[in-house]
């Protein structure tokens, strides 16, 4: 191999080694929220219920003492109090999961559950940094509402369904041969008028090799399209080899990028495409919220 091809193998490793990370970071803190909330449940249901669990503080102390001991300083009096108050505040875990417990941390100081839930919903809708969540409150974001609403509740993400129209196995026209997954791309990308008809209506081309950066590197992703039905981005990506867990964890760091940079407010959020082979037949995997739909596809 030549100079230049060593270093681009050499940059394609890399940037995969940086895409798992980045994914891997997601997953832990889905892990993290879900943990802590469950110690907080374990907290209360020890101390006897929700209605006497703020009586409990000497129980909380004594596992604290253990813990610490043992785990270190994240497992302190003044953490396990937060976890039990994050119980307290969401009994029900459901979409906050998707809150980052740095951006958890700061609402745990508000007591107005209106204000609180306000909050909650604009992390999931706007996919707020911990910084971003900091302005919107010193803002008084809340507080400035025109028509505040008696009742907020914690929005459930809609889900989309896939539309109705589209075709199952989906059918690739080949226009040459497919040895790579730039050559899928290239198959596809050749015969995008087609390929929008076996997905079903309302799918419009975005880009290819679209760039996107987290703040430190730069991404690329295989093929993004918009669905003016579905009112979302689709992210599309290709692998000329069986699904792979880091492959929903990377294509979920790929949403989570274009959700806070390409996506407006108006928007749905984003949904995701992998797109895989499985011995002699091909799949296309759609990615919704913590979901992976498979259908297959052919090559012709």
């Amino acid at each position: 191999m030549k100079e230049q091809e060593y270093y681009a193998e050499i940059e394609h490793l890399i940037k995969k080694n940086e895409i798992s990370k980045r994914a891997r970071k997601l997953e832990e803190n889905y892990s993290l929220v879900e943990t802590y909330w469950n110690i907080g449940r374990l907290i209360v249901e020890a101390q006897g219920g929700s209605k006497r669990a703020k009586y409990g503080n000497e129980l909380i102390k004594k596992w604290s003492a253990k813990l610490t001991e043992l785990y270190g300083k994240g497992y302190d009096y003044t953490n396990l109090s937060r976890f039990r108050q994050f119980y307290l505040f969401f009994p029900i875990l459901g979409p906050v999961a998707q809150v980052s417990w740095a951006n958890i941390m700061k609402l745990l100081p508000i007591k107005d559950e209106n204000k609180r839930n306000y909050y909650v919903n604009l992390c999931i809708k706007n996919n707020l940094s911990k910084r971003e969540l900091t302005k919107e409150i010193k803002s008084n974001s809340y507080e400035r509402l025109v028509n505040k609403p008696e009742k907020i509740e914690i929005e459930i993400p809609k889900t989309y369904s896939i539309t109705t129209d589209m075709k199952n196995p989906i059918i690739i026209p080949v226009s040459c041969e497919v040895k790579n997954e730039h050559d899928l791309e290239l198959n596809i990308l050749a015969n995008l008028d087609y390929f929008f008809k076996q997905l079903g209506n309302g799918f419009l081309y975005a880009g290819h090799q679209y760039k996107i950066s987290d703040g430190n590197n730069n991404y690329f992703i295989d093929i993004l399209l918009f669905n003016y039905e579905l009112n979302a981005f689709i992210v599309v990506e290709l692998k000329l080899r069986s699904l792979r867990k880091e492959d929903k964890a990377q294509m979920e760091f790929y949403i989570k990028l274009v959700d806070e940079q390409v996506k407006k407010p108006f928007h749905n959020k984003t949904i995701g495409i992998i797109i895989t082979k499985e011995s002699d037949e091909f799949i296309i995997n759609f990615v919704k919220q913590d979901d992976i739909i498979p259908l297959y596809y052919e090559l012709a």
